[in-house]
């Protein structure tokens, strides 16, 4: 074996620098400085000559030695070898880091060592109960530094208010406005959970949406773009050229509604939710896709005929499954499989498939579901709801049943607009 290649098995001055760059990345230098567990002194891996190679490659040696004589961060352990011409010598057989301090400056990062240190110090002052955090993530934290004192500042002014009951916009701390929580919910969270007390907490709202409530903000509410198609339901004054009133509620008001509806659609595409025609004791809403929340609290609808029409493809029958856990008797429109099939040459492909088992369809949408995620009519099968000519739209709502025998409600006695 050529000698050049033996020799790579010698530990190199900058296989230390390495193996120290790993312990940097991994957050080992600084986990120490915030209080968690102090990994120094280290003992580093550090392979030396055989002693074979010690007596037959000494000039080797001797240079391998002297390329550790600027590394001063490390301390080297020495033993005594001794060479039959040339005498007695101490070479490094151990290679130590006795500090944080020592390590940074071998890698060059002295000053963001410093500047982790007075981020500690500004956290051990203000809220100490988050010392742990910086010692489970110091390079996330290092990442934050220019943002930390204003993330404690959230911190401190929510710890000292409990549960404030206003919206995010009103929070008075020095640089933080709405975009700036906005962008640091995640890490925001993280640090709440460990700060703030059990009872300013409700762990049951999660995620980027959870968080305002989570927290006892005031959440943005949630609302509702329905369209009137009958004046007889109308809340407000129909004007004679009005093809239906187009109106977006909060969702708490839309749970108040006195409406005499029969005849409810939830569809996803706008257009087809401004294109329904005029229908007696109908209303349509504007679907978002998954979450149905803003629906959930009105109870009349529960007293109506509730008809989805969605895409046909595997996530239009997902959010058909998720609305009946709402609306049970909810129904599909449009989303069988003749339709499908008669709008073949529209088919686009769907980028991502739902994959999920659906309890909460009927048995031919359920066959339909199973065809679409199983490629069997095709690779990812998609007919968009806004590709079915409308005159096949037209002949299937005026083939629906009349509403005094359509459905589980029947039209309640108009008792005002909105309350």
């Amino acid at each position: 074996m050529p000698a050049a290649t033996r020799r790579r098995k010698w530990t190199t001055a900058a296989d230390l620098r390495e193996q120290v760059r790993r312990l940097w990345r991994r957050g080992l230098v600084l986990r120490g400085v915030a209080g968690g567990e102090d990994v120094f002194p280290r003992r580093l891996v550090f392979k030396r000559p055989t002693a074979g190679e010690m007596r037959d490659r000494y000039v080797e040696v001797r240079d391998w030695v002297a390329s550790f004589e600027n590394l001063p961060q490390i301390r080297f352990e020495r033993s005594e070898f001794g060479h039959r011409a040339l005498g007695a010598s101490e070479l490094p057989h151990q290679a130590w880091l006795d500090s944080a301090e020592a390590a940074a400056a071998l890698i060059g990062q002295g000053p963001r060592l410093r500047k982790f240190r007075a981020l500690v110090e500004a956290t051990r002052r203000r809220e100490p109960q988050l010392l742990a955090w910086l010692a489970r993530r110091p390079v996330r934290a290092l990442e934050l530094e220019p943002h930390w004192e204003r993330l404690l500042g959230v911190v401190q002014w929510l710890r000292e208010r409990g549960r404030p009951g206003v919206y995010i916009r009103e929070m008075d701390v020095p640089g933080v406005d709405t975009k700036f929580v906005e962008r640091n919910r995640g890490v925001l969270s993280q640090l709440l959970d460990l700060s703030l007390p059990e009872e300013s907490l409700d762990r049951s709202k999660t995620g980027a949406a959870g968080f305002a409530a989570r927290y006892g903000f005031r959440a943005k509410p949630d609302r509702v773009r329905l369209r009137v198609l009958d004046r007889n339901c109308a809340l407000l004054p129909w004007s004679s050229d009005e093809d239906g009133q187009d109106l977006t509620l909060r969702a708490g008001t839309l749970a108040r509604l006195a409406v005499p509806a029969s005849r409810v659609f939830v569809i996803e595409n706008e257009i087809n939710f401004l294109a329904l025609p005029r229908m007696p004791g109908t209303l349509a809403i504007f679907g978002s896709g998954y979450g149905f929340r803003s629906l959930a609290r009105a109870g009349w609808l529960r007293g109506c005929q509730v008809l989805y029409w969605g895409d046909i493809d595997t996530h239009g029958f997902a959010i058909l499954n998720e609305l009946r856990g709402v609306f049970p008797r909810a129904e599909s429109f449009l989303m069988d499989r003749a339709t499908l099939l008669a709008f073949e040459h529209l088919w686009v492909r769907e980028r991502s498939q739902a994959r999920g088992e659906l309890s909460r369809l009927t048995r031919e949408e359920c066959e339909l579901y199973d065809d679409l995620r199983m490629d069997r009519l095709g690779v990812s099968v998609r007919l968009e709801q806004e590709r079915v000519a409308f005159g096949w739209v037209m002949a299937a709502l005026e083939g629906l049943p009349p509403l005094a025998e359509a459905g589980p409600g029947r039209p309640q006695t108009p008792t005002g607009a909105i309350r």
